[in-house]
């Protein structure tokens, strides 16, 4: 996953369960999204923050003999075949390689940078004409407790994630509002068509949501503390999300796409 700041780290042990279980949890969603598209054998697709490469596979398996092209600042992590083309790279200094795509792929990225309003209309001109942009963020709705053995782990649980955002918004530039409104700029850069569906849902302690929020933690964990968490609260945190009796609201996750015109009109300031 690309992000502004490295605060996290999809190279280490932690990284590779957030890797896997974002695969888990959102590829069905996301190729939800991407098969509204259209998309068939010859396009040419750019797939940002590839991670595992589970999307990018997904994309082959339907485009080929075209191309795929799957990118991140850490590829360490990419299982992908020889029919897609991998580049280590950040966005942020630009395009990987030359435009244009029919497609361009974006999950959990954009959020977290500070530019991306800038960096989404480089990837609106960066399209073919007819060509789709499909982007896929959290929303505002953070996680919170729903169920819990007693009063106690509600409030830890709902502290260890107030104290999470505090940190990681502010050192990583992250904008839990960009999914609601990613739309409005995508209409902005010249996009038609936008359309946007929220995915949201429950998960327990132990199953994949909370290894997810388990990976996300134990990243940041100096951070935390530094934040003023203390160490019975974070191991109290910890230890909710492994315990099968608490059940909270998972991310509220935004997928959004919009097309270029076939006539090639330009973003609208």
């Amino acid at each position: 996953m690309t992000t502004g700041t490295c605060i996290f780290n999809t190279g280490s042990d932690h990284g590779g369960t957030q890797v896997q279980c974002l695969q888990e949890i959102y590829d069905a969603p996301t190729t939800e999204m991407l098969g509204g598209t259209g998309m068939r054998p010859g396009w040419r697709c750019l797939e940002l923050g590839a991670g595992g490469g589970s999307i990018a596979r997904w994309m082959a398996d339907r485009v080929t003999p075209g191309e795929v092209v799957a990118v991140d600042v850490d590829t360490s992590r990419l299982e992908v075949g020889a029919d897609v083309r991998v580049v280590e790279h950040d966005i942020r200094d630009g395009l990987p390689v030359d435009a244009p795509f029919d497609i361009i792929h974006a999950r959990l990225v954009l959020m977290h940078m500070p530019q991306r309003a800038k960096i989404l209309e480089m990837l609106a001109e960066a399209l073919s004409p007819g060509g789709w942009l499909v982007l896929g963020d959290f929303g505002p709705s953070l996680p919170a407790a729903l169920t819990a053995p007693d009063c106690d782990t509600f409030l830890a649980f709902d502290r260890m994630v107030e104290v999470g955002h505090g940190v990681v918004g502010p050192t990583a530039g992250q904008s839990l509002d960009w999914g609601l409104e990613c739309g409005a700029q995508m209409e902005r850069s010249g996009l038609v068509d936008v359309h946007s569906r929220v995915h949201s849902f429950s998960f327990d302690g132990g199953d994949t949501g909370a290894r997810y929020m388990h990976s996300l933690m134990r990243q940041v964990e100096q951070p935390l503390l530094d934040a003023g968490l203390t160490q019975e609260e974070l191991d109290h945190g910890h230890s909710v999300l492994v315990d099968p009796r608490f059940r909270g609201w998972f991310y509220q996750f935004v997928g959004t796409r919009g097309r270029k015109p076939c006539g090639g009109s330009g973003p609208r300031h």
